[in-house]
């Protein structure tokens, strides 16, 4: 009987717990139900360990999900940005730490060669850790950009985005336009020189990424999203598909 791939989670942090007064970790169950449902088990990664911890975690695992959350601090792309757009930026509740721990688990991933998977927040932190750079705030630097951040339907379809032709999303899909959820108010604004884009909504946004066709030898497997398919995939083969094929991308790693 093969092994189910054994997959390392970053999580968040909240601030306060809603047992204990001390931070506590921050994981949507939604990320748990569709690894295990793609055959998968989920293994959250410490959030205090220090990096020699970190890379024995991504050495004992098959693959690697970054998932979603706060916005990524702007000193890691940015000199300085303009007050206006500071103001809208979340921090995390550790003030950056994840941020950093995130930074350096990619490059972890990288040397390791392990399948990725990165999930809004994560496809942020992927482009910043590989020198990309973020809009701070599509509402206030996309002229007549759509409403990304409808929290209110974060569990549903809320606008589609169009895949690039023989991009690896286009190929797990088996679609030409994707219906998708949105979250979120930060996007990737210059793609990271080893990524290419792989979606975009129709105000321009950039929904997905992938490695360029020269970059394909860094890893088994990346795939980037900045939607949410966990949220999706009880009803949507589509998005089922995407937690499929980084499963089997994993248990290819794991042979």
């Amino acid at each position: 009987m093969c092994k189910r791939p054994l997959i390392l989670v970053s999580a968040g942090i909240e601030s306060k717990g809603s047992e204990f007064s001390d931070p506590s970790l921050s994981l949507s169950l939604a990320y748990e139900r569709a690894l295990l449902g793609a055959g998968m088990i989920p293994l959250v990664m410490p959030t205090t360990a220090p990096q020699e911890v970190i890379a024995e975690c991504v050495r004992r695992a098959d693959g690697v999900l970054f998932t979603g959350g706060e916005d990524v601090n702007p000193a890691l792309y940015a000199k300085r940005i303009p007050a206006r757009l500071r103001r809208t930026v979340t921090l995390t509740p550790d003030e950056g730490v994840r941020d950093l721990r995130e930074v350096f688990l990619v490059a972890e991933v990288f040397r390791q060669r392990k399948p990725l998977l990165a999930i809004c927040r994560g496809q942020q932190v992927l482009n910043v850790a590989l020198g990309g750079t973020l809009v701070v705030d599509i509402g206030r630097q996309i002229p007549g950009a759509l409403n990304h951040r409808r929290s209110d339907r974060r569990a549903r379809k809320v606008h589609e985005v169009s895949l690039t032709p023989g991009a690896l999303l286009a190929k797990i899909t088996g679609k030409r336009v994707l219906g998708v959820n949105s979250t979120h108010h930060q996007a990737v604004d210059q793609p990271a020189g080893v990524l290419t884009v792989a979606a975009r909504s129709a105000d321009g946004v950039i929904e997905a990424l992938e490695l360029t066709a020269e970059a394909t030898r860094l890893l088994p497997f990346l795939l980037s999203v900045q939607f949410h398919p966990e949220r999706l995939v009880d009803r949507h083969p589509e998005h089922q598909a995407i937690f499929a094929a980084f499963a089997q991308a994993c248990a290819r790693k794991r042979q």
